[in-house]
């Protein structure tokens, strides 16, 4: 792949998830606007965590669903316990591995990857598995990760990718670039599609 793969974030880390100013300091609410999400919508957060962005999105698809997938299952327990207090019916935990999110074949509209991929230990078996769950020729994979381009960026070098990184690799496992957004205050949207 040409980049180190930096170790998942374990359960213990949950709090950072949660905490007060990201969405200040990722631009989250811009990020969701820019998913552009339609009320029927099946959308998939993977290593979805705590639910940060699972929560956020199961108000936009009132008619679909977000499968909120995790490999960990104490961020399973979390999202069980969050989707309880919140009473929202179409948010459905996950539970997945390092090689298959256990998402459903050609069933997913948008695959949300926020801060991720680049934790994936199998990154080609995942990408591979995402590109099958998509929907053909209208699923997207909305890739979000912070930008190695701009040293600016406050995070270490192994949890960064590039445009043309993520161009590499996505293509590889059968994806279509389509474009790149730079809205977001410190990260790539980088979107791609389903052939």
């Amino acid at each position: 792949l040409g980049r180190q793969i930096a170790h998942v974030m374990g359960h213990e880390g949950a709090d950072w998830l949660e905490r007060g100013d990201r969405r200040e300091e990722e631009g989250t609410d811009l990020l969701l606007r820019e998913l552009q999400l339609k009320p029927t919508d099946v959308v998939a957060d993977l290593g979805a965590g705590t639910g940060f962005f699972s929560f956020r999105m199961a108000p936009l698809v009132p008619q679909g669903k977000v499968l909120a997938e995790d490999i960990q299952p104490e961020m399973i327990a979390e999202l069980n316990q969050r989707k309880a207090v919140k009473k929202l019916a179409n948010v459905q935990p996950i539970l997945g591995t390092t090689t298959d999110p256990h998402l459903p074949a050609s069933g997913v509209d948008v695959v949300l990857l926020v801060d991720a991929y680049h934790e994936f230990d199998h990154p080609r078996e995942m990408g591979r598995a995402i590109r099958n769950a998509l929907r053909p020729h209208t699923g997207r994979l909305a890739l979000v990760e912070y930008r190695a381009e701009d040293p600016k960026v406050p995070i270490k070098p192994i949890h960064k990718m590039t445009v043309e990184q993520a161009k590499k690799e996505m293509s590889a496992v059968g994806l279509e670039f389509v474009e790149v957004r730079e809205a977001l205050p410190q990260q790539h949207l980088i979107l791609f599609r389903r052939p």
